[in-house]
């Protein structure tokens, strides 16, 4: 059997009822600054994702920034890494989190082989 998601001791849909300044309550304190410094932001980003899910458009953004509300549970979105659009699964344990988190922007070095020269077994191909 399954462990029911909570949130500080609230459902997730208990949570996705409450406004985006009631969630804040429920935040830690960066977080919830953020959430009420930055809620019409939040609610717009929402109602503009809303409409592009009716019309079944992708949802992109720039807003590495945007923490994580319930309303956004379950949604897949496109979060701008600095050369294109990743695509996120919003799931209720990225909750308070921000886009950006989820979203890398340096990807992992993978060294090759060394180069002709660069081994002193490869030096004298290079001088032909």
């Amino acid at each position: 059997m399954a462990k029911e998601f909570s949130y500080r001791g609230k459902t997730l849909e208990e949570l996705k009822v409450l406004d985006v300044r009631e969630f804040a309550k429920y935040l830690k304190s960066r977080s919830r600054r953020t959430v009420l410094r930055q809620f019409r932001d939040i609610e717009n980003f929402i109602a503009r994702s809303k409409k592009k899910l009716d019309r079944k458009k992708l949802i992109k953004t720039h807003s590495r920034n945007m923490v994580i509300v319930p309303a956004m549970v379950g949604w897949k979105i496109g979060v701008h890494n600095g050369k294109g659009f990743e695509m996120v699964d919003i799931t209720g344990e990225m909750l308070g989190h921000r886009f950006g988190e989820f979203s890398l922007t340096r990807g992992r070095v993978k060294h090759g082989s060394a180069g002709v020269g660069a081994t002193k077994g490869t030096r004298a191909k290079s001088k032909k």
